[in-house]
């Protein structure tokens, strides 16, 4: 095809975050040719901004722990509407991506013993995120691109998939272009990987990356695939609501599990009015009793402060409400306590917090060995995605597999803290073999170019308009009305105004323009 340049690749995984590198490096692994395309540089992946840690039933903090305990907790978390086969998977095949990417070169904080030191989370029985102080995500990924370097895989990096490619029901490749000229580009594959996070850019408040605008939900969606689950989308307790600029940044749920406490304006610890039943003979009752819980006492039950995130983040949108909330709309996260438990508090905050001490120092002129944090939800992750095989990751098309964030069904109706990390390594892994087998069972199919023409053209079409509407103002809208009407706390007339608005932001991007060339629009 002489008016698009072309790539041909077995694989073709598309997103380079901790699934997407996983599912490239299986991939090749298996023999075969594998193309990586990523929206940004490789290496700044939404995945690198993963801080508490990788859930992994490893017991090497507390040997009561195994996957069975894992998979229950998972399944509580997530209302038992979690796809119970992914769940069971991810629980046994966790500690062995965890001690692999150990063997690759990860660095992780340690026990006395010299083992992988795991802590507490939200949801989580017994201390089981294996961690590197608050910046896990980025060890995955500089270990895992580390790693991957040498496997032979082609990267394409600052590129934008528009489309899926089909040959019949099977997909059979993607349309996008380069950003950096605004070039299109076909990759043609006998497998295709979708490993392109979530969604929190649709909402104002997010503690999301730009690059998470549901890319592979549209993408598998207008293919023709499933999705599933999509009315469950995560608010994290914790982000940051002051200064306006920095509003929904992540504040790691690690502050909580290494003893951070949840205030009101008032002082009172909020949490321990309204433990849940299913989950009150796991927690604590008393103050003293849930700091036992943080500093490793086997006989403590934990913490209200780490009870699921969706139940926390209700208590403090109740709490805001009511009027008991922090000067800014928030409420108090408060680590710097631990001195009256303590004496070395201040080296124990640093050493065990090292980004939230300088993220806090240096976006809020704040001192968290000394203060508390003001804090409040934010857009975290979506639980749906779309519908894929549980054991192969294989959607209902052929040749289309979905793994990570933009995959549905271990989460359920909530997301523990700590499993995305391990979701993206144990099913990024089964992705990658899977499409690998399957890229070698069949040949590349016939693109039509026709059906390549159309959206071409179709992109092009806001650099011919004229009057249009800037598209970041209809994003603007649509982030509003997200945060607005479909946020925690949900109700039915809302959400029949919310369709009606979405309804008219399509409407509005129909006509949306583009001022300027194509390089980097």
């Amino acid at each position: 095809m002489p008016d698009y340049e072309t790539f041909e690749h077995d694989v073709l995984v598309i997103g380079a975050g901790g699934a997407g590198l996983r599912a490239a490096i299986e991939a090749s692994a298996a023999g075969v040719r594998v193309g990586l395309v990523c929206k940004s540089l490789l290496g700044k992946a939404h995945t690198v901004m993963a801080e508490g840690g990788i859930a992994a039933a490893l017991a090497n903090v507390d040997e009561r722990d195994n996957w069975k305990v894992h998979f229950a907790d998972t399944m509580r978390g997530g209302q038992y509407v979690n796809q119970w086969r992914m769940a069971e998977l991810h629980a046994k095949e966790a500690p062995d991506r965890v001690r692999e990417l150990e063997a690759w070169g990860a660095v992780f904080d340690r026990t006395k013993d010299g083992r992988i030191l795991q802590r507490h989370f939200g949801g989580h029985k017994y201390p089981r995120l294996a961690h590197v102080g608050d910046r896990t995500g980025l060890e995955m990924i500089r270990t895992l691109q580390d790693y991957g370097v040498h496997q032979g895989i082609d990267v394409y990096m600052e590129h934008t998939i528009l489309c899926l490619l089909k040959d019949g029901d099977r997909v059979i490749g993607a349309f996008g272009y380069e950003r950096e000229r605004g070039r299109f580009k076909i990759f043609r594959a006998k497998a295709v990987v979708l490993a392109t996070g979530g969604i929190g850019r649709a909402y104002k408040i997010t503690s999301n990356s730009w690059e998470y605008t549901g890319d592979g939900h549209a993408l598998a969606y207008d293919a023709g695939t499933e999705l599933t689950d999509m009315e469950f989308v995560q608010f994290h307790p914790t982000g940051m609501v002051w200064p306006p600029g920095v509003m929904g940044i992540l504040v790691t749920e690690g502050v909580r599990g290494d003893g951070g406490i949840l205030t009101n304006k008032e002082g009172k610890r909020f949490m321990f009015d309204a433990i849940p039943e299913n989950y009150r003979a796991q927690t604590a009752d008393n103050e003293e009793e849930g700091w036992r819980y943080c500093q490793g006492d086997k006989d403590a039950r934990r913490p209200p402060e780490l009870l699921t995130r969706d139940h926390v983040s209700r208590c403090i949108v109740r709490e805001i409400k009511e009027g008991r909330g922090s000067p800014h709309g928030g409420v108090f996260l408060d680590i710097s306590w631990i001195k009256q438990k303590m004496p070395n508090a201040a080296e124990y905050i640093k050493r065990k917090l090292p980004s939230m001490y300088h993220q806090f120092k240096q976006l809020a002129d704040i001192d968290i060995t000394e203060q508390p944090m003001e804090v409040g939800p934010t857009t975290h992750y979506i639980m749906g995605g779309v519908r894929v095989d549980p054991d192969t990751q294989m959607t209902r098309l052929p040749g289309l597999f979905a793994a990570g964030e933009c995959a549905a069904g271990i989460n359920g109706a909530n997301r523990l803290g700590g499993n995305s990390l391990s979701d993206l390594l144990v099913f990024g892994k089964r992705a990658g073999e899977f499409a690998a087998k399957f890229a070698k069972e069949n040949s590349l199919g016939k693109i039509r170019k026709d059906q390549v023409d159309i959206v071409a053209r179709e992109a092009l079409e806001p650099f011919e308009r004229n009057d249009g509407e800037n598209p970041y103002a209809i994003q603007k809208d649509l982030q509003e009305a997200m945060q607005n009407l479909v946020g925690i706390v949900r109700n039915e007339g809302e959400m029949h105004e919310a369709l009606e608005r979405i309804g008219n932001f399509k409407t509005r991007a129909e006509k949306a323009a583009i001022t300027g060339n194509r390089e980097y629009n």
